[in-house]
């Protein structure tokens, strides 16, 4: 949980810097925190090839794997569905189209600005980046209350990048592979899943 509250209060900081401008353009344009998550992810891949627990667990399941993201989907359009339900300005089709983003806050959210216009693409934004969020901080709180597939359910698509360094050290490394396969089946969804719920509402 430590850790957790760390990530958040460096992002803090750095929308802090970046928000009134302490950091030369030059610099925010060098895209430094992508370089630092492909190296986060390249100590985490490292960790999952010296594991071989990892492997093992993926052998054990076969296709039952494909069963977690499968899930996911299902009790994200679920929850989605009954949250639009309580708000009168968004649809049902349109609270879908917001929770199919899956977390994957920057694609779903320029998606769904195109083609439904900036206000329920901001309301994707801002969800999808709350569920990041929420990853970040109680990952090992889900672990432990709620089974170690919890933090991967509630990563979503951001479990194979973004959370998945967090997600590793809550449930272990032989779960990577699940959250990286889980994350990389719903990042996959997104950008065709979206535009298909929007043609229909």
């Amino acid at each position: 949980m430590k850790s957790s509250v760390f990530i958040i209060l460096f992002f803090i900081i750095g929308f802090l810097l970046g928000r009134f401008s302490l950091i030369p353009e030059r610099i925010a344009r060098l895209q430094i925190e992508l370089w630092i998550l492909y190296a986060l992810i390249f100590f985490v891949g490292i960790g999952i090839g010296s594991n071989m627990d990892a492997l093992k667990l993926v052998k054990r399941m076969h296709v039952k794997i494909v069963l977690v993201p499968v899930s996911i989907i299902v009790g994200t359009l679920i929850g989605a569905g009954l949250v639009s339900m309580l708000l009168s300005d968004i649809s049902l089709i349109q609270g879908l189209a917001v929770g199919s983003g899956f977390g994957y806050y920057s694609l779903s959210s320029v998606i769904i600005s195109k083609l439904h216009g900036e206000t329920l693409g901001l309301v994707a934004l801002i969800s999808n980046l709350i569920r990041e969020v929420i990853t970040l901080l109680f990952a090992g709180v889900f672990a432990r209350y709620f089974g170690k597939l919890a933090p991967i359910a509630c990563g979503g698509a951001t479990s194979m990048d973004s959370t998945l360094p967090i997600i590793t050290k809550a449930c272990g490394k032989e779960y990577a592979i699940i959250s990286v396969f889980s994350g990389m089946v719903l990042t996959f969804l997104v950008p065709f899943l979206l535009p298909l719920l929007l043609s229909i509402g």
